[in-house]
């Protein structure tokens, strides 16, 4: 054919389907059951109009500048208002800026005290490998201390960027969510636990990555959360890079925890069990202060806290001695909820996790995080599902009233319709779902820094004498 001819067919194919494009009904054509949609000119000549600047959709989280403020009343009203209002503030009970100052004093005097004090961060696949909990725990470890990776299952199934693991044994999966749960049972802080019956071998080696945070990547404080079944357990830690091995057996049933305090820290371990037990994780720390603990549940709605014993998870949580937990659950809900009636069955179930979790550990303080911006096909185009909105303002909403904080990735992302953005720009997947490594690590900078404006706050309080802050506060209308 020759080449005017083929030009003429290009040309005749373009005008079509311009036509088309021009004279198609923008709600589209009913066929049967289905319906038809095709993109305006102004879509195919613009492409997506909710592509938009990352830095202007998603601006960095608000930081206090002390030297731009006239007084201490000043700083003082500045910090309530970004801790309040500012960008990727926490939504707090009754707005009470003061809601995490007992959290941060325990934090604080964690090392003095010589204890760790764990920070359980639960999520669906958007924590997978360690992700956003990482940068939390940079932040809480460079500012309270404390090192290592912390929890770990004794079989990690998922790699994790914070360390790496192979066991060998007799040790079988039980969980609360996903493929091979069961009834309503003995699953362990992790929602999860590993049957021990006979002899099994779990080791655990730093993260190599050079991405990793320096203080992940040693470890010295061990300790072995486990339910003895006969009275006999045994578990041996050998440093893999020194001559360290200590034997420790347990005499009694129930609920304990192997603890070992190593000389130095190392990088490589190994742990040699023996015994008919269920085995709920494994804490790698380096001396005292803070442990940011990952707790990815892949496919997880967030449903599964009362599936386990509530004797036995509280059991668990005062072993651990945690200090705050953050649940990241609604994502894996957003497709199935499309009407009133199943946004109000995820409500009313979620709402009773909440509520069991704060009966398990009650010194604990709660962060519910909700779903990211998440986006379907409408219309030939990427967009926020239609129930995503007021799924976010009604998770608000059950958190606060049940006297937790809520932080919203939704919000802090952009809002609705985010997603593409976050996409277009290498921050997100093709599926419109998951963040990429960049993307995760911007949400968890973003977290990061929510916390450290609220301790800020706390801080300069703490430094003004009683008397004089009280003073303060009546002078600014509280």
């Amino acid at each position: 054919m020759k080449a005017y001819r083929v030009l003429i067919f290009i040309v005749l194919i373009l005008t079509a389907l311009g036509a088309i494009c021009f004279f198609f009904p923008k709600d589209g054509v009913k066929v049967g059951n289905a319906e038809l949609h095709f993109p305006s000119i102004e879509e195919v000549l613009v492409g997506d109009t909710m592509v938009k600047d990352i830095e202007e959709l998603a601006p960095e989280v608000d930081s206090v500048e002390l030297a731009h403020l006239n007084s201490l009343r000043d700083t003082l009203e500045r910090f309530e208002e970004a801790v309040t209002e500012g960008v990727g503030h926490f939504y707090l009970p009754n707005n009470d800026a003061t809601f995490f100052d007992p959290f941060f004093r325990r934090l604080a005097s964690a090392k003095s005290n010589g204890e760790v004090v764990r920070i359980l961060h639960y999520g669906d696949s958007q924590i997978e490998m360690d992700r956003i909990s990482c940068d939390i725990r940079s932040y809480f470890q460079r500012t309270f201390g404390g090192g290592g990776p912390g929890l770990i299952p004794a079989i990690q199934s998922i790699p994790s960027f914070a360390v790496s693991q192979y066991a060998s044994g007799s040790l079988v999966l039980h969980t609360s969510y996903g493929e091979g749960a069961r009834a309503r049972g003995n699953y362990g802080l992790m929602c999860k636990c590993y049957q021990l019956t006979g002899g099994a071998t779990v080791n655990a080696v730093a993260s190599r990555h050079k991405g990793t945070d320096s203080r992940v990547k040693k470890f010295s404080t061990i300790s072995m959360l486990y339910n003895d079944r006969n009275g006999n357990l045994s578990a041996t830690l050998v440093d893999r890079n020194s001559p360290y091995r200590d034997t420790l057996t347990s005499t009694r049933t129930g609920i304990h925890a192997f603890r070992w305090q190593m000389d130095s820290a190392t990088s490589s371990l190994r742990i040699a069990m023996q015994g008919n037990a269920d085995i709920y994780g494994i804490f790698l720390d380096n001396g005292p202060g803070v442990a940011v603990d990952n707790i990815p549940l892949r496919a997880s709605s967030g449903n599964q806290f009362s599936l386990i014993t509530d004797t036995l998870l509280a059991a668990c949580y005062r072993e651990a001695n945690v200090g705050m937990i953050i649940m990241q659950f609604g994502g894996n809900s957003v497709p199935v909820i499309y009407n009133d009636k199943s946004l109000n069955n995820y409500l009313t179930s979620i709402e009773h996790q909440i509520r069991y979790v704060k009966r398990a550990c009650p010194r604990a303080t709660i962060l519910f995080i909700g779903p990211s911006d998440m986006s379907k096909r409408v219309g030939g185009q990427m967009r926020t599902y239609p129930m995503l909105p007021r799924l976010i303002d009604s998770l608000r909403t059950i958190a606060l009233r049940n006297h937790c904080a809520y932080w919203d990735i939704y919000e802090v992302m952009g809002g609705e319709n985010s997603m593409v953005s976050w996409v277009h720009n290498g921050l997100a997947g093709p599926d419109y779902v998951h963040f990429t490594p960049a993307g995760a690590h911007k949400i968890g900078r973003s977290l990061a820094d929510s916390f450290a404006t609220a301790y800020e706050y706390y801080r300069t309080r703490k430094s003004i004498p009683q008397e004089q802050y009280e003073t303060l506060w009546n002078e600014s209308g509280h």
